[in-house]
């Protein structure tokens, strides 16, 4: 079975839209990918999707016929799905086995924080063979206010420690944060999570009856010690690359030799066998410990694109692409320009015949 992501998130966190650019990027690579939409409720969906829950239940069928709320509905359709696994298993079974495979799940943060039917859906996915990993988005914009982003930390922390996965938990929007307000502190604060205490100030001043509930909360978060974010921009080639490699790596498929990749020799012949199960020693002892590295893979270079000199990034990025457009059409120019060199003789030549 293939490697993949459960793409988990609150409601307008850009779930559905990170898919859609997945499978963009995906297909510019020439990886293989497939997309599940498990949100019962997402009636336009932007990307094509390999299996849809729809059509096992549709919540509004749900509200409808039990008289449930939208909540209510959702646990629902859930606990259906739960109950019905084999559908789900009947579908994957069609995918190529080589796939990348996305989960889009519905923005109910009760369903990746204490909810079990996803967390039982995964337990069964990983034993049919899936490598999953959570991919947590949370929109930046919370990062603007201390207050919210000490509830978002709560909510990664609750997520992580409630799926059992390998976690990415990812700023996505990065590029609109500036619409909400100035920084506080620099980007690298909120992504390394590493010393709430200088939330303090700014906590008594936003909120002062819940400032030492909030302290309470940051202690607690820090004794855990396990919430970090990445930064996405989906818009952004690189920061989807680097975001890609991230979860490559969780997964360990960054670990996984392509099949077109020569057998080396005394080796045991794996090429036919998934993905998930070809090894690749080289990329194992050369990647495993070191840094990711590339562009956008450092916050700081993050903040200076998106914050600190965004205008001349845009520029920037706006000449570059007017280059890129030039020497296309310079490049169809003179293939247009061999054509027609071509075409006279071709003609001449049917004459004599």
């Amino acid at each position: 079975m293939p490697f993949g992501e459960l793409v988990c998130g609150s409601p307008g966190s850009g779930k559905s839209t990170y898919c859609y650019g997945k499978q963009q990027l995906f297909t510019a690579l020439h990886r293989p990918i497939s997309i599940v939409n498990l949100d019962p409720a997402n009636d336009n969906i932007p990307y094509p999707c390999a299996i849809d829950i729809s059509s096992l239940i549709k919540l509004e069928d749900v509200m409808n016929e039990f008289g449930l709320g939208p909540n209510g509905g959702m646990l629902y359709c859930m606990e259906y799905l739960e109950a019905n696994y084999d559908w789900l298993e009947e579908q994957l079974k069609g995918l190529d086995k080589d796939d990348y495979v996305l989960f889009d799940l519905p923005g109910q943060v009760e369903l990746s924080t204490n909810h079990p039917s996803v967390k039982n859906i995964i337990r069964k996915l990983t034993k049919s063979g899936f490598r999953l990993a959570a991919v947590h988005l949370c929109d930046a914009h919370y990062v603007t206010d201390a207050s919210k982003y000490v509830s978002v930390l709560m909510l990664s922390l609750r997520a992580m420690l409630h799926l059992e996965l390998p976690h990415i938990n990812v700023l996505s929007k990065v590029d609109l944060i500036t619409q909400y307000g100035d920084l506080d502190f620099n980007l690298d604060f909120y992504t390394e999570v590493q010393d709430l205490s200088h939330l303090e100030n700014l906590l008594n001043q936003q909120s002062p009856r819940y400032a030492a509930l909030n302290m309470q909360i940051c202690s607690l978060i820090e004794d855990y010690g396990l919430v970090g974010f990445e930064t996405l921009a989906v818009e952004d080639k690189e920061s989807m690359l680097h975001l890609t490699r991230v979860i490559d790596k969780a997964t360990g498929c960054v670990f996984v030799p392509p099949p077109s990749v020569g057998q080396p020799p005394d080796t045991v012949d794996a090429s036919h066998m998934p993905a998930t199960q070809r090894p690749n020693m080289y990329s194992l002892m050369t990647s495993a410990a070191g840094p990711i590295r590339g562009p956008r893979s450092d916050v700081r270079d993050v903040q200076e694109r998106w914050i600190d000199a965004r205008e001349e990034y845009d520029a920037w990025e706006k000449a570059q692409w007017r280059k890129e457009g030039l020497q296309v059409q310079e490049e169809m120019a003179k293939q247009k320009a061999r054509i027609r060199e071509r075409t006279p003789n071709s003609n001449a030549n049917a004459g004599r015949t």
